[in-house]
């Protein structure tokens, strides 16, 4: 298609001259030469990536064009998915307790499924015109959405993607770039699985028939192996220069450094659940966002440090931003500025990977931590479950301590369950926080990210009453029937 618009050959004479050669001549020219990236849109790859950690896969999926989709913690049962287990640096007991805690994290997953479970079944019956695998499937989903928060973000998860070369380009050197060892080993197997032969679905009926073929005739049979299992290279041009982003790197670095120094020892303030903070002036936005990116304090107290520097010293924030820029850098994400509608939400991991999901708006996501405690669902509490709960929390919080200082810094972190809370600026449109507030508080939905929707919901009718009206948002307070999917 590429050379097609540079060409006056018709389609199909385009694609009858197109050759791998050729492919490669002309990429080099127009992809490297003359730096037309739009050509790598045209090219989408399929790839199936399994065996990674949540952690990963929440790194892996932070692309702004991307489609995919994501083993669901609702209809899977996540008992035998096993877990990551990071470098410990020969530290047979650190390695030991991390997967002892994980172990047990696992058990109470499968103990809390169960348990749920039977007190939904308390909870409603089972309607005449239902069938009995449907309800206990309904309420098995239901269940699934408590048991998760006990779920660690080392656990095992896999994923599908289909994404343009361009993206595939910007996301294996993010993913090579990242501080995460995991992530960063995944950025080597994407690429090289782009620069190695596809998969190949109907290789082996294909293969039976060059076998038939070959007893017939020795020469049909050959031509018909090399046209018919002829391996195909989905974009090893396209991913060669794909490697670690130094700008990036060295960017993200500085940009937390000057975080910790702005911010000090102020201690972190509680913050709501959702926070729509007011519109400053562009560089204020600019410095607070770059500076909100590493660390973990909302984005209404950054700002706060923000406002009472001189012009100067903001100036130097976002001149961090850009110092280590190269020719061919795009901008940071925490440069995307300037949209009227911007959201600090804090809320469980689990909830997360569900917002993560609306790519319209500019996330500016923070670090995993331990820092903002973790969320009870209510259910929960209603089953006479909540004291166990918090024992289990309380032995993850206390593994991810102890591995603070392993020879992997982010280990502990693996320890960690979804339900402990993570901090990501929403910024978006108007018609983008309508259409959340409206697909995500229906009452099929989880419950945490219903009420982040209506949190932000309840933030533009606060703020802007003249357009409450149009939201056709559902009411979280009332009552949901269970068995609505």
């Amino acid at each position: 298609m590429a050379k097609y618009s540079r060409s006056a050959l018709s389609m199909k004479e385009s694609l009858k001259e197109i050759s791998e050669q050729k492919a490669e001549q002309f990429l080099n020219t127009f992809y490297f030469q003359y730096g037309h990236r739009s050509i790598a849109d045209l090219a989408h790859l399929a790839f199936a990536v399994e065996k990674l950690s949540i952690l990963a896969a929440i790194v892996l999926v932070d692309e702004q064009r991307w489609d995919g989709q994501e083993r669901s913690t609702r209809y899977q049962n996540f008992k035998k998915s096993g877990y990551y287990i990071p470098d410990f640096g020969g530290d047979e007991n650190l390695k030991s307790e991390y997967s002892a805690t994980l172990d047990f994290l696992f058990s109470e997953y499968e103990a809390f499924s169960q348990e749920m479970l039977r007190y939904y079944t308390r909870q409603v019956a089972r309607p005449d015109s239902m069938a009995e695998d449907a309800y206990t499937r309904t309420l098995r989903a239901r269940a699934f959405d408590n048991s998760r928060y006990l779920l660690p973000l080392g656990t095992n998860t896999s994923l599908g993607q289909i994404v343009n070369a361009r993206t595939l380009e910007s996301q294996i050197a993010r993913l090579l770039s990242s501080p995460y060892k995991e992530v960063r080993h995944l950025g080597e197997l994407l690429k090289q699985a782009a620069r190695e032969p596809a998969f190949n679905v109907h290789a082996e009926s294909v293969h039976g028939l060059v076998e038939e073929l070959k007893a017939l005739s020795a020469d049909l049979g050959e031509r018909a192996e090399q046209q018919l299992l002829r391996p195909v290279k989905t974009a090893p041009t396209l991913v060669k220069y794909a490697n670690p982003n130094e700008y990036e790197i060295q960017s993200l670095k500085e940009l937390a450094q000057a975080a910790a120094e702005i911010m000090g020892n102020t201690p972190i303030q509680l913050a709501p659940l959702v926070d729509l903070v007011e519109g400053d002036p562009l560089e204020i936005e600019i410095a607070t966002t770059l500076l909100y990116s590493g660390c973990h304090y909302s984005y209404r107290q950054v700002r706060e440090q923000v406002q009472s520097l001189d012009a100067k010293r903001r100036e130097e924030i976002i001149d961090l931003g850009v110092r280590h820029r190269g020719r061919h850098d795009e901008l940071l994400r925490t440069f995307h500025s300037g949209q009227q509608f911007r959201f600090d939400i804090l809320m469980d991991i689990g909830g997360f990977r569900d917002m993560h999901r609306h790519r319209r708006c500019t996330q500016i996501e923070q670090g995993f931590t331990a820092a903002h405690g973790y969320d009870v669902p209510p259910d929960v509490t209603s089953a006479g479950l909540e004291t166990r709960y918090r024992q289990a929390m309380q032995k993850a919080l206390n593994t991810h301590n102890q591995l603070a200082s392993t020879a992997d810094p982010h280990a502990g972190l693996y320890a960690l369950p979804l339900a402990f809370r993570k901090r990501t600026l929403f910024k978006m449109d108007f018609a983008e926080a309508l259409y959340i507030s409206e697909l995500r508080t229906t009452g099929a939905g989880h419950f945490s990210y219903r009420n982040v929707a209506y949190a932000m919901y309840q933030e533009v009718a606060r703020k802007h009453p003249a357009l409450a009206k149009y939201f056709r948002v559902t009411d979280v307070r009332e009552l949901v029937d269970l068995l609505q999917r």
